[in-house]
C-alpha cells in the first residue's frame, strides 16, 4: 500500500504552483506585490518566471512558501464559508 505525502508540495510542479498563485492574486501585479521580484514586476510571464525561479533557489522557496499559506487561506475561507 502506498503512502501518500503529507507535505503539500509533494508531487506539486513549479508551473502549477505558479499558475495558482497567478491565478489567486488575479495577475502579476497583486503576486509581485506580495513577492517583490523583478521576474513579477517587470514584464511578467509564467515562462519567464519559471526560467528564473528554476535557478534562483531563495526566490523558488518565497514562492512556495506564499503558496503554503494560500493553501492555509483557501481552507479557512472553506471552513468559514461553510463548505
Amino acid at each position: 500500500m502506498e503512502q501518500s505525502s503529507k507535505d503539500p508540495l509533494h508531487g506539486k510542479r513549479l508551473d502549477a504552483i505558479l499558475e495558482e498563485l497567478v491565478e489567486y492574486y488575479n495577475g502579476f501585479e497583486k503576486l509581485g506585490e506580495q513577492i517583490n521580484i523583478k521576474c513579477f514586476t517587470d514584464n511578467p510571464s509564467i515562462s519567464s518566471s519559471l526560467k528564473f525561479l528554476r535557478k534562483t533557489d531563495w526566490a523558488r522557496t518565497k514562492v512556495e512558501s506564499l503558496y503554503l499559506y494560500v493553501l492555509r487561506q483557501k481552507k479557512r475561507d472553506e471552513m468559514n464559508s461553510g463548505k
